[in-house]
């Protein structure tokens, strides 16, 4: 259950983020708003994320729990990269560092993801 929590509050955060992009470059007053919820996403997306992690650290073998270590501290880098294309984009600032972060951290999410052995993973 708490797998389709993480799933959803991730798709819904990637939605939201879109959305709140989108509002600062047309300089919609009401992006801030969007961008509050956004947050909001990024503390459900960290909590189930660490309810998943839980059960690997207690019962995970060999090097599991070392893998999805990582790939928790690379979705927090994915929320971070996130939170600063945001940011800069709502200063009128260059965000293309942001965004290349955010490409980068989201396809090792991915990959670490679908390579691990909980859920589907084509890649191992």
């Amino acid at each position: 259950m708490t797998t389709h929590w993480h799933i959803t509050s991730w798709m819904i955060g990637i939605i939201v983020f879109f959305a709140a992009y989108a509002m600062y470059k047309n300089r919609n007053p009401k992006a801030k708003i969007v961008h509050m919820i956004d947050r909001l996403m990024y503390i459900v997306i960290i909590v189930t994320g660490f309810l998943l992690y839980v059960p690997v650290m207690k019962y995970g073998s060999g090097t599991d729990h070392m893998w999805y270590g990582f790939k928790m501290l690379a979705g927090i880098w994915v929320i971070g990269s996130m939170e600063m294309v945001l940011i800069r984009t709502s200063k009128g600032k260059s965000t293309n560092g942001a965004w290349i972060q955010f490409v980068i951290a989201i396809l090792v999410v991915l990959y670490l993801g679908l390579r691990l052995p909980q859920g589907w993973h084509p890649f191992a």
